[in-house]
């Protein structure tokens, strides 16, 4: 009788953690922008399976005072991506969605807010 209880009481708990909703997690991919170097020349740089949710800065082009935005970002992650023109994820926005075309050199960043996602609800 105590085994079936202890049993019951184990595929109740684990049904309940399963109906639980888990926190959020990295998207799965990869996220890219573009930047000019110290050298004038542009850079590549490509953030691997970005953790969400949460502002990042665009290290290369956090400072306005001392460096021009980054350019032509491209979200080929599995999660919605919002760009922003300045630091803090401040200024204009633009949303780049899941496995996105690149964009054009004229779409410019400072930030980028990755969403993170739901594995369940």
């Amino acid at each position: 009788m105590r085994l079936r209880s202890t049993v019951a009481a184990a595929f109740g708990a684990l049904a309940l953690a399963i109906a639980l909703p888990t926190s959020a997690s990295a998207a799965t991919g990869d996220f890219s922008y573009w930047f000019v170097g110290m050298d004038g020349e542009p850079q590549s740089v490509t953030l691997h399976d970005p953790a969400g949710p949460g502002c990042v800065p665009v290290a290369e082009a956090a400072d306005p005072a001392s460096s021009e935005p980054a350019f032509a970002p491209h979200n080929d992650t599995d999660e919605w991506v919002m760009v922003f023109t300045e630091p803090d994820c401040t200024g204009d926005s633009w949303t780049l969605r899941p496995h996105g075309n690149p964009t054009t050199e004229d779409l410019k960043l400072r930030s980028v807010y990755f969403t993170g996602k739901q594995q369940r609800s």
